[in-house]
């Protein structure tokens, strides 16, 4: 079992044909709302790569509440660790999509950020029969540090997304067995910017320092990720597609990526894996809806290869 401490957010979406600039209006359209939250995605996209999930987080006495827990339990991630607040709205996102797929994302945490270290320690069994624990930064740090100290002391792997970033100590980041940056995360964790795989090599490296134990794994869109583990370093590139919606493609990496490595994959493997789960989603709208089944996945990779790594 892969148990996932994490967020809620209910995804209000509008699509634009570009970015408003400041003080600018402009017509949108295809208005919707989808489940998302960056903990709530990973459980979902690890309860569609074949899993059991559980989730650990908070969520709101309401609609939004409801409708984001029964989306989970429709594909069989466990909720029961989840905690109703009467006193605070769920996690809502506004995210305007422009017309490349690209996205734009204003955050309001509401029950999110009230995920308290005691929630998360009173998980302890739970976490203790999980072979994974991941965790993202769209709860509180208190939270995330109890998440990762819990996992650390029952020996469970421990796997940190430092999203949306927010400043993480070499204490906290030693306890995690791996530690999956985008470039903009991975930039601010190590101070070296990345814009292309030398420099993503470069911020792996200097993460890697401040948590010498752990597998560093830089996510680059579409041009795949770039691997910093004990048993290998190099990249592993990315599928072209066509996106039309990028929201929820890190998360459904993390989930599948994740899933292999506890079924025993190499982190090659695991990458490309995850790689082709991320492919998929974007040529998809939504996030959680946009997340492809396993069936789905190892189709892809049959018919389009795991491409070559470059050492």
């Amino acid at each position: 079992m892969i148990t996932v401490v994490g967020s809620f957010n209910m995804d209000l979406v509008i699509e634009a044909p570009r970015f408003a600039k400041p003080g600018e209006a402009i017509h949108g359209k295809n208005f919707r709302r989808a489940c998302g939250g960056k903990g709530a995605n990973q459980a979902y996209a690890v309860a569609r790569m074949g899993q059991p999930a559980a989730i650990i987080g908070a969520v709101g006495q309401d609609a939004f509440g409801d409708e984001m827990l029964a989306n989970l339990q429709g594909v069989g991630v466990n909720t029961t660790s989840v905690v109703r607040r009467a006193d605070v709205p769920s996690g809502t996102a506004m995210i305007v999509l422009d017309a490349s797929g690209q996205n734009q994302i204003v955050v309001a945490n509401g029950a999110n950020d009230t995920l308290t270290a005691g929630d998360v320690q009173g998980c302890q069994d739970q976490i203790a029969r999980s072979d994974a624990l991941i965790v993202q930064l769209e709860t509180s740090l208190e939270s995330v540090r109890a998440a990762l100290e819990t996992a650390h002391s029952c020996g469970t792997m421990a796997v940190l997304n430092p999203a949306p970033f927010a400043p993480v100590d070499d204490g906290m980041l030693r306890l995690c067995a791996f530690i999956i940056p985008n470039e903009n995360e991975a930039s601010q964790l190590s101070g070296t910017s990345v814009c292309d795989l030398e420099s993503a090599a470069a911020a792996a490296q200097a993460i890697r320092a401040r948590a010498p134990s752990a597998n560093v794994v830089v996510t680059l869109g579409a041009d795949g990720v770039w691997l910093d583990t004990r048993s290998f370093t190099g990249h592993v590139p990315g599928f072209p597609v066509t996106a039309v919606d990028t929201v929820g493609a890190g998360d459904t990496f993390i989930g599948a990526f994740v899933v292999r490595v506890v079924e025993g994959a190499e982190v090659r493997e695991a990458a490309r894996f995850g790689c082709a789960a991320a492919a998929i989603a974007v040529t998809r709208r939504g996030a959680q809806t946009s997340i492809p089944t396993r069936r789905e996945v190892e189709e892809w990779l049959r018919r389009f290869g795991g491409g070559s790594s470059r050492k």
